[in-house]
């Protein structure tokens, strides 16, 4: 299956890449009885958290508990979509309650939707169709400090520079100076 879609790269501390272990990824969900499967070995307790998600590469859906780093969630490789999301049991089906694209370690693009609507879909779980919360995140050009834009104001919280409109994060520093 070849799947379209930006690759984002793991940006975060490298102290939380070397968690990562073979096997230690997250549960995969290809299809509506792998998740089945996976919600059934589920707590209540575990249910009422947010999980954390990755789409890997492969277009695959990748839960795992919500302390849970992105990074090892993704096996330590590139994603499609990354950030966290939560369940409801309605009317005998499950469906995606809140989803958002919070990864501090993968920072990816609220574009990153679609990708993830269609590992959803796969998966047999209805959505809203949209991040119930998406974040926007620059990297600022002067002091590469990585930014959450809010409200829409694209100025560095650390160096007051202006953040670009389109996504940077995980540019190399070259290309982010336009070398």
């Amino acid at each position: 299956m070849e799947v379209p879609g930006r690759e984002y790269r793991y940006v975060g501390p490298s102290d939380l890449k070397g968690l990562v272990r073979p096997g230690g990824e997250g549960a995969s969900i290809r299809a509506a009885a792998d998740f089945a499967l996976w919600v059934s070995a589920r707590g209540a307790a575990e249910l009422a958290e947010p999980f954390t998600f990755v789409v890997d590469a492969e277009g695959v859906l990748r839960l795992a508990p919500r302390r849970s780093e992105h990074v090892v969630c993704a096996g330590g490789g590139t994603v499609l979509s990354a950030g966290e999301m939560s369940f409801r049991e309605e009317s005998g089906r499950w469906v995606v309650d809140e989803v958002s694209n919070q990864s501090t370690g993968y920072c990816p693009d609220i574009g990153s939707w679609s990708v993830l609507a269609d590992a959803l879909d796969r998966a047999g779980l209805a959505h809203s169709g949209g991040f119930t919360h998406g974040v926007v995140f620059r990297r600022c050009v002067s002091c590469q400090q990585v930014n959450i834009v809010r409200e829409d104001d694209f100025a560095c919280v650390f160096c007051d520079e202006s953040l670009p409109f389109d996504w940077n994060v995980d540019q190399d520093v070259g290309e982010r100076r336009g070398r």
